[in-house]
């Protein structure tokens, strides 16, 4: 009888100390967003993001605060915010673009407090992980990786006359290193002129438009450049005007005025972050080993109105791009997406 005894307080004991543990299980979480700049694209990650996370919280009965801060390209204000995060006990920090993510993996190097970045092109290059299979350290992510040979066979499918193409991008910008360094293999291997106009601000890259412009250039092609996003609506004009197509490498572009966006959904590439943030937060998965997340960058967007001021039909592109991408969409120009919809 002692024994049956002992054995079911040793049950009950056992059963208690699961219930505390259960009932001690983290549900609720501190998430800090740093974004980069106001630009369309990344704006609607963060969008998608905090909807995905709301769904979460239904879901799976957890809550989830949310600290949001923007550096707008200024270093300094980034590495402020980002120390207040820190300050603020976050439980994980998500890092919009590749400026910001590489500065917050340098800040947590001491603490290890997990990054989840969004929207970085080249993780690899920027030397933020080991792999994409399995990242190594406290930081993984989406990537936004833009196939640059499929926007320039754009080019020559809607001009195949075209000789003389822009190379419009701020240097300093890590999404831009890879992408502009694989435009000029490509475009001299075409026999094509190739010339490089920089802007590291809205002034610079106002500049340089008029500059390409004055050069009378054919084409402008820039990649997933968050200056020259910021500024796509001061300069869509003046290249529309003088008859000079700006292919880019993401729809926001297209939505600011550019003639054509080539690259990933946005929207989806947010939940999908949202995702990654979940099952490090609430499924307690392992950070350095959660994939960093890549997209098919199959859909060309193309601004119809400004295809229309150079004087192309949007059927007519539809099915000369059809060949090099598994998606032709049509947009018009507006400051965001949820512009759109009013």
């Amino acid at each position: 009888m002692k024994k049956i005894i002992a054995l079911a307080l040793t049950v009950m004991m056992l059963l208690s100390l699961a219930s505390v543990s259960l009932g001690e299980q983290k549900t609720s979480f501190k998430i800090g967003i740093c974004n980069f700049v106001d630009d369309a694209s990344l704006n609607q990650i963060i969008k998608s993001i905090r909807e995905r996370l709301t769904e979460a919280e239904a879901e799976l009965n957890v809550s989830f605060e949310i600290l949001e801060d923007n550096c707008n390209l200024d270093g300094s204000v980034m590495q402020q915010i980002i120390a207040n995060f820190i300050a603020s006990d976050v439980d994980l920090m998500v890092a919009i673009a590749t400026p910001v993510a590489m500065t917050m993996q340098g800040m947590t190097e001491d603490n290890q407090l997990p990054v989840v970045f969004a929207a970085v092109s080249d993780p690899l290059g920027a030397g933020l992980v080991d792999s994409l299979e399995a990242p190594g350290h406290n930081i993984t992510g989406t990537s936004d990786y833009l196939d640059t040979q499929a926007v320039l066979n754009l080019i020559f499918a809607a001009n195949p006359d075209a000789k003389n193409i822009a190379l419009l991008y701020n240097p300093a910008e890590d999404s831009s290193t890879a992408p502009i360094a694989a435009a000029k293999e490509i475009l001299a291997q075409k026999g094509v002129n190739v010339k490089e106009y920089a802007g590291a601000n809205i002034p610079e890259v106002i500049l340089a438009a008029d500059a390409i412009v004055a050069d009378k250039m054919d084409a402008v092609f820039t990649p997933t450049d968050n200056t020259i996003m910021a500024a796509e609506l001061s300069i869509y004009e003046t290249f529309a005007a003088a008859g000079i197509p700006h292919y880019t490498g993401a729809d926001s572009f297209a939505l600011n005025g550019a003639f054509l966006g080539y690259g990933v959904d946005y929207a989806n590439l947010g939940r999908e972050t949202a995702n990654i943030i979940i099952s490090i937060l609430v499924n307690g998965s392992d950070i350095s080993q959660v994939p960093v997340m890549t997209f098919d960058n199959g859909t060309a967007t193309v601004n119809t109105e400004t295809a229309a001021a150079l004087g192309f039909d949007f059927d007519a592109l539809s099915e000369a791009f059809a060949p090099y991408c598994t998606k032709v969409q049509s947009i018009v120009t507006a400051e965001s997406f949820d512009d759109l919809a009013k």
